[in-house]
């Protein structure tokens, strides 16, 4: 987790660095990087979010303060979805784990598990309600593509952390080994896509081995492109994954295990994870911005042509330093056919 930790720093450290100098905060180099070393660097984004926000709230706000607060609060988005598969994700398998290893369970575990999953699937839901907010208001996301997205990503991070938790409860120290070996390999994969996030080699590598760990646990786009087979390939890996994991626990059982509620628990989540996989198909088939895009020939918004491939060419905005580049990337990975708004018809600064 110390690791984790130091990384979700690191990268909040580098995007202050490439951060356009209008938006650069004002303390000094030193004190920022004396924040981030005390590991207080997304503390002081949070709080420099909050003090812009109320002053948005009492005063009338101009355009460049409303598109600042939604600069920040992407970062934010981004920075607290890396802290919940960095150390979040780790520390409820972990809890999961001791939970079964002493079979004593107080209601305030449980509900401090389920609660704990909760979070962890609506990190996955803020994150992609902030890059929704870089497409034009026809594609603000509702309630109910809102409950759709949050109950796949639920149903599918609940059988996959319970496999890990089953797992390490016959061989603790097999996750150390079963963990590098999945990372790596989504590292690779990661890697063959060719990402282009961060400003240089360097942090990308970075980046690229934070994603790793959320493939770890959890689906996460970071290439532009059709999705399909590349979602294909890593839930099939994921499914196979967390099966044969079942499995060996199953297999090296003892008869007079003292878990025979976990059977039956074992027993419901691959269904879970059939119905996850469903809701996702049909949020992807009916939901998804992709599917009511349109090219936009003409208009003051978006000037889009279509190209060979039925994608849309997007011209660049009038006042990019508005943007958040890093996020309005990862937005161009999810919604590449759908138009994206300029500066002023960003949804996030509606969300001061």
């Amino acid at each position: 987790w110390a690791a984790g930790s130091a990384a979700r720093q690191a990268c909040s450290w580098l995007w202050f660095r490439s951060d356009p100098p209008p938006l650069r905060p004002a303390p000094s180099r030193r004190l920022l990087v004396a924040l981030h070393l005390l590991q207080l660097g997304y503390v002081y984004r949070c709080v420099r979010a909050l003090r812009l926000g109320w002053r948005l709230c009492r005063e009338e706000a101009a355009e460049e303060e409303r598109a600042h607060m939604a600069f920040l609060a992407h970062d934010i988005s981004m920075l607290r979805l890396f802290e919940t598969f960095l150390e979040n994700a780790p520390q409820l398998a972990l809890l999961l784990y001791s939970v079964l290893r002493t079979s004593k369970a107080e209601p305030a575990q449980g509900v401090g598990i389920c609660t704990a999953f909760l979070c962890v699937t609506w990190s996955l839901l803020d994150y992609h309600q902030s890059l929704r907010s870089f497409l034009l208001d026809k594609y603000e996301m509702g309630w109910g593509s809102s409950v759709v997205y949050f109950l796949w990503n639920l149903l599918l991070l609940c059988p996959r952390i319970l496999a890990l938790a089953l797992f390490a409860l016959l061989w603790p120290y097999g996750v150390a080994v079963h963990f590098p070996l999945v990372w790596l390999a989504m590292f690779l994969w990661v890697s063959l896509q060719g990402t282009d996030f961060m400003e240089s080699p360097g942090p990308e590598q970075l980046y690229r081995a934070i994603v790793a760990v959320i493939l770890y646990f959890s689906w996460f786009n970071v290439a532009p492109g059709r999705t399909l087979h590349r979602s294909i390939i890593y839930h099939g890996f994921i499914l196979v994954d967390s099966a044969l994991l079942s499995l060996a626990w199953l297999w090296g059982r003892a008869p007079e295990e003292q878990h025979p509620y976990l059977i039956p628990v074992l027993c419901t989540a691959l269904p879970c994870y059939l119905v996850g996989l469903l809701l996702r198909v049909a949020y992807y088939e009916r939901l998804h911005p992709n599917v009511r895009a349109r090219p936009r020939s003409g208009g003051d918004e978006v000037d889009a042509d279509r190209r060979a491939d039925g994608a849309v060419e997007l011209r660049s905005v009038s006042e990019p330093e508005l943007l958040n580049s890093r996020l309005r990337y990862l937005a161009r990975s999810h919604f590449s056919l759908s138009a994206l708004a300029e500066p002023r018809l960003l949804n996030g600064a509606a969300a001061v």
